[in-house]
């Protein structure tokens, strides 16, 4: 199924509508049988009583890469947390499904074991915990995890041996281009933005995951650090995992090139398309958006813009 090229608001998804027919509906009809690999439905969720995502609609399925942007409040990273299972997020409505099977019960280790991995957004220091210990114990634990279920249905799959994980986790390094010295440093301790960064990307190369959410990996990187995570993204990204890239601008996606872009406002997706959204959302500004947005919400531009801050 192909992204709609047209620039076109998603009416249907904040409930104001039907959106226009597309040329494609019928071919939508007919993967309706296949079981998307991660899907998320008319998603609710809220922190302290204060109701955050209002209803969030996508699908990702096996090598695309989607790009969710919006400003400032909208709820992207809300989303990222509650799609790793943060404890601190209520789900009052709606689902999350893995390979057709609802993770809303499952506890963050296990869907990190399921292949559901989250780049954080500002990463946290562990003192006394060195990256390879932690990076170790990280990739053992899924691989163990894998091979147990490989084995539970018959098939089969080996643990990681600490002889090969040293050596996956060395050239895994040098496709980050990290010194080897940072296996020795402990974890996001002193770390610089980018290598804080770089270090997450690494997690991701070594766990493997089904499905990358990468919330605002640019956020906070100069132009070379920026060049370097890009690259390792796109060298890790392939056929057999989906990639959910949350960023506010469209720099990122200068390297890191989405199949499809999603605009995220006051709890929702309220816009969809293919890379070239990115590019007129750049060019244009959220103002715009937020204004038909409110409009068919029925709020005005203020209320709107306090629902999102």
């Amino acid at each position: 199924m192909t992204a709609d090229n047209a620039l076109r608001i998603r009416f249907e998804r904040i409930g104001c509508g039907d959106a226009p027919a597309r040329e494609d509906d019928e071919e939508t009809m007919s993967d309706a049988t296949t079981t998307p690999m991660f899907e998320i439905e008319n998603l609710h969720a809220s922190i302290e009583d204060k109701e955050i995502l209002k209803g969030v609609n996508l699908t990702i399925n096996k090598g695309e890469v989607h790009a969710l942007m919006g400003p400032n409040g909208s709820g992207k990273s809300t989303l990222a947390y509650v799609l790793a299972g943060h404890p601190s997020y209520e789900v009052t409505e709606g689902s999350i499904r893995f390979n057709g099977e609802d993770i809303l019960e499952m506890d963050p280790d296990l869907r990190a074991r399921k292949g559901i991995f989250l780049a954080f957004q500002y990463p946290t220091v562990i003192p006394g915990v060195s990256m390879a210990n932690f990076l170790r114990m990280a990739v053992t634990s899924v691989r163990n995890s894998r091979a147990e279920e490989a084995a539970a249905t018959g098939g089969s799959a080996q643990p990681i041996t600490p002889r090969e994980f040293r050596r996956l986790m060395k050239e895994k390094m040098a496709l980050l281009k990290m010194d080897d010295s940072f296996a020795t440093r402990y974890l996001n301790e002193g770390f610089s933005g980018g290598e804080k960064k770089r270090a997450e990307i690494l997690q991701m190369a070594l766990l493997e995951p089904t499905v990358a959410i990468l919330d605002e990996t640019d956020s906070g990187l100069d132009i070379d650090a920026l060049k370097v995570v890009s690259e390792g993204v796109n060298a890790l990204a392939g056929p057999e995992m989906g990639v959910l890239l949350i960023t506010h601008y469209q720099r990122l996606l200068n390297h890191i090139k989405p199949d499809f872009v999603h605009i995220m406002m006051a709890g929702r997706i309220v816009q969809e398309g293919g890379p070239e959204l990115a590019h007129e959302l750049e060019a244009k500004g959220y103002e715009t958006l937020r204004a038909d947005v409110a409009a068919h919400l029925q709020l005005d531009a203020a209320e709107l813009l306090a629902a999102t801050s």
